[in-house]
């Protein structure tokens, strides 16, 4: 079954390309699929499901697609993700236009909490880092969702050097919603590597 949820992933990344770069990780025993951070579908044994949106719940409804359901302590759990049946599939347009608007409505869900929330209250996030973010002018989640990780460690780099990568990877961590040790290996791989050589730049302009 994980083979088969491996090839719808890359289905959906190739009929949803247009929606921008699609990424995946492990989520509730399936797979979330995610542009930018935020998720818009999952995919479970096998199938590809779509996040309900104000505009796309009454087709999905008079289509009486499933939901998808997940086992939590013994109790059947319904998330609010339609299945994508193969008459969708089979109406590329009509998938684009559900998952964008899946995406949009992801997106503005997101907003509405960043507002809501404090730093400190993202993953990650201690009462310490958030006053170095506000240090740095990053006063809101949403602020540092929309400058990222990277340029945000730099910011802070600029004022306390000896802030090291365990700091890049707490706020991709906080970002994407998890706990900096639960980021995927790649995603790891590659801010160390990125900011190995970032810090390498700086010595050598420093003439250290």
């Amino acid at each position: 079954m994980k083979d088969e949820s491996y090839v719808k992933i890359s289905e959906a990344r190739a009929y949803l390309s247009i929606l921008g770069e699609i990424r995946s990780r492990a989520l509730f025993g399936g797979y979330s699929l995610s542009v930018d951070n935020t998720i818009f579908a999952m995919v479970a044994e096998g199938e590809l499901y779509l996040r309900a949106s104000e505009q796309s719940v009454d087709y999905f409804r008079k289509e009486n697609s499933p939901l998808l359901t997940y086992f939590k302590r013994g109790r059947q759990v319904s998330l609010n993700y339609y299945k994508v049946d193969k008459t969708l599939w089979q109406n590329p347009s009509r998938l684009i236009e559900l998952s964008s608007q899946a995406l949009e409505g992801a997106r503005v869900e997101k907003a509405q909490r960043a507002c809501e929330r404090r730093l400190k209250d993202l993953p990650n996030i201690s009462t310490g880092i958030e006053n170095m973010l506000l240090m740095v002018g990053i006063y809101s989640v949403e602020a540092l969702y929309r400058v990222g990780a990277k340029r945000v460690w730099i910011k802070v780099r600029k004022v306390n050097r000896r802030a090291g990568t365990r700091l890049l990877l707490a706020l991709a961590g906080a970002i994407s919603g998890q706990h900096e040790a639960a980021l995927p290996k790649q995603m790891r791989r590659e801010l160390l590597a990125w900011a190995a050589e970032h810090i390498a730049r700086e010595e050598r302009r420093s003439g250290s």
